[in-house]
């Protein structure tokens, strides 16, 4: 009853796209109009599902990225140490949403275990201050940072890094640094036995695999250092670190040079971003082709229903009514299509943690190699500033295609579709 209270041209358009097939013909443009909308439905779960699992996987390695990385870094503009380490600490954390900093010395070295050589980015820390600005040095236990006491030469060692090496904790190593001294012979590196006092693993191979810690007064020492490169910064909202970073920058002069994080791995993001972007105009192109599929079906129900729309024409109907109920049938069946890919995408991407794993052990494999990607299992962080679009792009690719065929319907003539009937 409450379909009769509706405008005519819902109800004949509601009526159309549930019809029943009566014959041969109109079941084939029943079925064509099924595959329709399980095109749409497909392309739309796929997009979300891609760009839910490209979003997860930019958030994981971000999150790796960032236990190791600090939000601002701050180093000496003639690449010298710093000259007052406790003005600029007071003066950075004075700035606006700093919430901790730290001194460190960066520089880069050599590691050797017997023939075996690796080079490593050295980072000097304080292993009091660290912990406030590095997650992965917090999340060392507080046994392994006491080793780091001055004037032991310990190293802790990223897992790949050492396994490479082939030592472990406890073993010493061989590190090598450029700042060398003069001879006859030439300059000659200065050469340090060290002791692996721990390993870290950060989850990240680039991390784990270069990187290497120590106490910050032994590499100041070693490369002979009256203080400190630079100092790092934790900000309550990492998102903020550009704006942070232009603002220290400006307080602090051309002394200075400021750098945040997204500088520091703006080719990997940009990469993502693209990757992103291509991958999502690949979809909704899918996503068009079904859409479009609906104006085969338009067409031939135009041509099925000529005799209904030359009786409905006949009894006043407008060629505009006309159109518009082709437009409710076809901008329907896109409706119900992308309400179906709509929940089919957000169910596999809120479950992707679930059904990825079903899906490896029934098929005895791995997707995600941990010794080839950065993570081995499947991410997915679906956000609504891609969801929206994708529903809306669907809906409109569909009404697009109603137009043609509904306009062709609105033009013809009632005597001449009634001419053979």
């Amino acid at each position: 009853m409450a379909l009769m209270n509706l405008p005519y041209e819902l109800r004949i358009g509601w009526r159309y796209t549930r019809a029943a097939k009566t014959t041969a013909r109109n079941g084939f443009i029943s079925f064509i109009s099924g595959v329709s909308m399980l095109g749409i439905a497909l392309g739309v779960a796929a997009l979300i599902i891609v760009l839910s699992v490209m979003n997860g996987f930019q958030k994981e390695v971000r999150d790796r990225m960032l236990s190791v990385l600090a939000h601002v870094e701050v180093f000496d503009g003639a690449d010298q140490s710093v000259a007052d380490l406790a003005t600029l600490m007071a003066r950075l954390k004075a700035q606006e949403h700093v919430e901790a900093a730290a001194p460190f010395v960066a520089a880069q070295g050599l590691i050797a275990r017997g023939d075996t050589m690796r080079g490593v980015m050295l980072r000097g820390i304080d292993p009091v201050l660290e912990p406030l600005v590095t997650p992965l040095v917090k999340d060392m236990p507080e046994v392994l940072r006491a080793r780091l006491a001055p004037g032991d030469f310990g190293v802790i060692l990223g897992g790949s890094l050492a396994r490479g090496l082939g030592v472990t904790t406890g073993d010493r190593v061989t590190l090598m640094v450029p700042s060398g001294q003069m001879t006859p012979a030439g300059v000659v590196p200065r050469v340090k036995q060290m002791t692996v006092v721990g390993l870290f693993d950060s989850g990240h191979y680039e991390f784990d695999a270069g990187y290497a810690y120590l106490n910050i007064s032994d590499a100041q020492r070693l490369f002979r250092l009256t203080g400190p490169t630079g100092v790092r910064l934790r900000l309550d909202d990492f998102n903020r670190s550009r704006g942070v970073a232009a603002a220290v920058s400006a307080d602090l002069g051309t002394d200075y040079w400021v750098s945040d994080w997204t500088r520091q791995n703006r080719n990997w993001f940009a990469a993502v971003q693209v990757e992103k972007r291509l991958m999502a105009i690949i979809l909704t192109l899918i996503v068009a082709v079904a859409a479009f599929n609906l104006v085969s079906t338009l067409v031939m129900t135009v041509t099925d229903k000529r005799a209904d729309i030359a009786i409905l024409r006949t009894l006043g109907a407008s060629p505009l009514s006309i159109m518009g109920i082709f437009v409710v049938q076809g901008a329907t069946s896109g409706f119900l299509g992308t309400v179906a890919g709509l929940g089919l995408g957000m169910l596999v991407a809120f479950n992707i943690d679930v059904i990825v794993p079903f899906i490896e052990h029934l098929l005895g494999t791995q997707f995600l190699p941990q010794d080839i990607y950065l993570i081995s299992q499947m991410p997915s962080d679906p956000q609504w500033g891609d969801i929206f679009p994708i529903t809306v792009s669907a809906l409109i690719l569909s009404l697009l295609a109603t137009i043609y065929p509904s306009w062709r319907a609105s033009r013809i003539n009632p005597a001449e579709a009634l001419r053979y009937e």
